[in-house]
């Protein structure tokens, strides 16, 4: 039986785990944490839950593939996707049913209706064209490149929209500010700057709003605990709280990892940490190092976790308070790396839908900014300014004084995130994707030098999410089923 080794436990290392067990390969994880799960985790304080993590479920026929059917847990499709709410007074909301979506604009907006379905099915397009190769597959080998659909993607290349920034793209297509800023947003969802990144981001907005987005009963962390389950049945083995220090290759394979305990062997080492902290520590790489830190980091998140006494009939499980000048808040983002004045503010409300995580006529707020990824700011000075910016803002437009409401409150800064989950300097997404080139200098999914070792997860192709970490644990199952293949000849 042919024994791996994965390093980290988050959405692509136990979706990596649970192919290979089904292979008949004998799994172990090695996880520096106390619990498995990676950003997909939970937070419980004062009789409140938390999903401390990621918050919108997409692509969930990805996850459901890895499951017994009983593991498979109830989810609804969100009939409104976000509320949106704008410095002007408008509010918005963002239907799953396309066509109620683009009646909404057009009333709330006064954007002719067409526009936003004409828009979507742009975006269809552009998933169409580069799902097989830059999100199922890996485009860093040859023979992917040599086939009837890459080929339809280089001849229709100009239809990516890949020399255009989003913003642009999305002003040029849809023209009225305020529905530009709604889908400039998308560039977030990887950490990105929408005047900066390629509109073939458009794509985002197409798994959204085309194909839906979800919340699973018990919350995202359902996610995490049914994959630990499969896992677990498979006959993976977790070993947690024991950090992996040195990954081992020698003439060309790899070997195994030390461990503080000693040196454990391996015929296949799937690594799911920050592909920085890889080359940086586990098999230290100058060169490799050096090219990766050339690319601009994602951004970060701060959070709160606010549980409130008292609910808001106005908001719905996902909102979105939009910034008067987004283009400033992104440059404070990227270029100044500090606070902004004026953030846009987003709060996921989980109790909305599963009403056990807030204690009866309580909410749960998760309330998030984005934040420069840690480069050694002030984190108290910028923990306090933004605090005192997010609860001015919302007390402004939702007329209420927040104050009376946060009966309990817990933070998660960037250095913080960098600590709890191993994502150098906080970024939550590796690399950013403000250039055109970004997507091709992701980290590929194997070593062509070494065989037997893989990288899977949000720093590596295709990219951070929970559906492209998912992603990336098919791709290496495939590159990893090639190389059994060629052992049984």
């Amino acid at each position: 039986m042919t024994h791996a080794i994965v390093i980290g436990s988050g959405i692509g290392g136990l979706a990596a785990a649970i192919r290979l067990a089904r292979r008949g390969i004998h799994v172990h994880v090695y996880e520096a944490s106390e619990k498995p799960g990676g950003k997909v985790s939970e937070r419980h304080f004062d009789g409140f839950r938390f999903d401390a993590g990621p918050s919108l479920f997409t692509m969930p026929d990805l996850v459901f593939e890895l499951l017994d059917d009983d593991l498979r847990f109830p989810l609804d499709r969100l009939e409104v996707i976000t509320q949106y709410f704008y410095p002007d007074g408008t509010q918005l909301a963002a239907y799953s049913d396309v066509q109620k979506m683009a009646e909404e604009v057009e009333t709330k907006l006064n954007v002719p209706a067409t526009k936003v379905i004409s828009y979507l099915q742009k975006a269809s397009t552009v998933y169409d064209l580069t799902a097989d190769l830059f999100i199922f597959g890996s485009f860093h080998r040859l023979k992917n490149l040599m086939n009837l659909k890459s080929l339809k993607t280089l001849l229709n290349f100009r239809r990516l929209q890949a020399f255009r920034s989003l913003h642009d793209f999305n002003t040029r297509e849809l023209g009225e500010k305020r529905l530009v800023q709604l889908f400039d947003r998308y560039a977030t969802y990887n950490g990105s700057d929408p005047y900066q990144t390629p509109a073939t981001l458009s794509v985002i907005s197409h798994l959204e709003h085309n194909l839906g987005a979800f919340i699973p009963e018990g919350g995202m962390f359902r996610i995490t605990d049914s994959l630990v389950k499969q896992a677990l049945r498979l006959g993976v083995e977790f070993h947690l709280a024991q950090p992996v220090r040195k990954v081992v290759a020698e003439n060309g394979r790899a070997k195994g990892v030390w461990l503080d305990s000693g040196f454990v062997p391996a015929d296949i080492v799937v690594s799911d940490v920050d592909i920085h902290r890889f080359y940086s520590s586990l098999m230290p790489d100058l060169k490799r190092l050096t090219k990766i830190e050339k690319e601009e980091r994602s951004s970060s998140a701060l959070i709160f976790y606010w549980g409130m006494k008292g609910t808001f009939p106005e908001l719905d499980v996902h909102n979105i308070f939009f910034s008067s000048d987004y283009k400033d808040e992104f440059r404070h983002l990227f270029q100044l790396k500090e606070a902004c004045d004026d953030p846009t503010v987003y709060i996921y409300i989980s109790s909305k839908y599963t009403k056990a995580d807030a204690p009866e006529g309580c909410e749960n707020w998760f309330v998030m900014v984005n934040a420069p990824a840690d480069t050694g700011q002030n984190w108290a000075e910028f923990v306090a300014q933004s605090r005192n910016n997010i609860v001015e803002k919302l007390e402004r437009m939702l007329k209420r004084k927040l104050s009376d409401f946060i009966i309990s409150e817990e933070i998660l800064s960037p250095p913080e995130i960098a600590k709890q989950t191993g994502s150098v300097n906080g970024s939550i997404y590796g690399s950013s994707s403000n250039s055109r080139y970004a997507s091709f200098n992701r980290h590929a999914n194997f070593r062509s030098d070494i065989q037997g070792l893989y990288f899977v997860g949000g720093s590596v192709h295709p990219g951070g999410g929970i559906p492209l970490c998912l992603s990336s644990a098919r791709i290496v199952d495939g590159l990893i089923q090639e190389q059994l293949l060629k052992l049984k000849q």
